[in-house]
């Protein structure tokens, strides 16, 4: 793990916000076929704000550290912020991801909007 930042060790090691959501708002789920990682998130909103986030992620350590991250830094954030959350977003603010592992990232905030899209699906219905 010499090349991950201390962060990303860090929410490996001491995941937050892990495991399953009563009734969720909202929740998706997403992986990438090449490598097998795949990530599922939950949303409680209130308002226009994600009240709570929980994941679940069956994958390599920097896809665990990244959708522990991604759950705490969006805490308390617009449905809009999370809709304009990138990647990049993500990698930089962990302290950055080998190339190879970019596509962790990727899958939180892919996550992250898909299931705020699932719970404006819910609410419009």
């Amino acid at each position: 793990m010499a090349a991950y930042s201390p962060k990303v060790i860090e929410h490996f090691e001491h995941p937050r916000n892990a495991g399953e959501m009563d009734a969720p708002d909202g929740e998706a789920t997403t992986s990438n076929p090449v490598c097998g990682d795949r990530m599922r998130v939950m949303i409680r909103v209130d308002g226009e704000r994600l009240a709570e986030v929980r994941w679940q992620t069956r994958g390599c350590p920097p896809a665990i550290a990244t959708s522990s991250f991604a759950s705490e830094m969006v805490a308390g954030w617009t449905l809009e912020e999370v809709d304009a959350l990138t990647r990049d977003a993500i990698a930089e603010a962990i302290g950055g991801l080998p190339k190879d592992k970019v596509h962790c990232s990727v899958l939180a905030a892919d996550a992250l909007r898909a299931a705020v899209a699932d719970y404006r699906r819910r609410a419009s219905a």
